[in-house]
């Protein structure tokens, strides 16, 4: 099976890409693109870093958040599962889980060459599991990966199905509160350049499933990692997985704690029973 990457003259467009991606596709066996997408020596837009830092909580500065490569990256994710080659497409997929390492800290002025492929479609019990997996290189250095996991409801994969792992969470009183305002989704879409209607419409909200308009889960991860801000080492990897999700607007509590790894914290209901989102991180 072949794996080479298409390289694309520029960034695609998101409304087209994510049109793309809410076509059906025919019944059958689930199948994944076999070769990857890639930008090569793709700027960084200063002013839209900037907007992003502020919207997720980040104090500005030379160089970039971590999450904010994992952005970079994800129109070529609505790109690849909206090829005539992917019978999964990524609208009503379910965002579950979240990988990244950050291999050093990439400057915003520094160029980058942004590779996404689509892997290890698996069966579930709710559909299938696959993973898109980002590299992002400077200069032939790789300095960022990230895999992103779906849940793509009624795929459907051969084989035994297999569960999602879930990280262990304890109950616990927050140490923090935040209160997300209803604009909030509009807000990130700006700077996320997601054009996903159910973070920012009530009507396709309500299509989906939910009573109201939800907070995009990058989002919420990225406030996780603003809050230790001044406490993580230069590198280091940090996984989430998405339990709940929040809709807007919400007053919802953060919890974290050191560890002999490094941190680990969560993004909770107000009173801490229940999580949101769990995260840890290490070297």
């Amino acid at each position: 099976m072949a794996t080479q990457s298409v390289t694309l003259d520029r960034s695609p467009a998101m409304g087209a890409a994510f049109a793309r991606a809410m076509v059906p596709t025919g019944k059958g066996e689930a199948r994944l693109p076999a070769g990857g997408v890639s930008l090569v020596d793709q700027g960084q837009d200063a002013s839209r870093l900037a907007a992003y830092d502020r919207v997720c909580g980040f104090t500005l500065r030379d160089t970039v958040p971590p999450t904010w490569l994992h952005v970079l990256t994800f129109p070529l994710h609505v790109h690849l599962l909206g090829s005539p080659d992917s019978t999964v497409r990524l609208v009503g997929a379910v965002h579950v889980s979240n990988s990244m390492t950050l291999r050093r800290p990439v400057a915003a002025s520094e160029r980058l060459d942004i590779t996404v492929r689509a892997e290890n479609l698996r069966p579930h019990a709710r559909g299938a599991l696959l993973d898109l997996v980002g590299t992002i290189e400077t200069a032939g250095e790789t300095v960022w990966e990230g895999v992103s996991t779906y849940l793509s409801s009624g795929a459907r994969v051969a084989g035994e199905p297999v569960e999602i792992p879930r990280a262990p969470f304890v109950p616990a009183t927050p140490h923090a509160t935040w209160r997300l305002g209803p604009d909030l989704g509009r807000r990130y879409r700006a700077v996320s350049h997601d054009p996903n209607p159910i973070h920012t419409s009530r009507v396709m909200a309500r299509a989906f499933g939910f009573t109201r308009p939800l907070i995009h889960g990058m989002w919420t991860h990225a406030h996780a990692l603003a809050s230790l801000e001044g406490r993580l080492p230069e590198a280091f990897t940090t996984d989430v997985s998405f339990a709940r999700p929040v809709l807007l607007p919400a007053k919802v509590g953060f919890t974290s704690r050191r560890t002999e790894l490094g941190w680990e914290a969560a993004v909770t209901n107000a009173d801490g029973s229940k999580p949101h989102l769990t995260m840890s991180v290490h070297e």
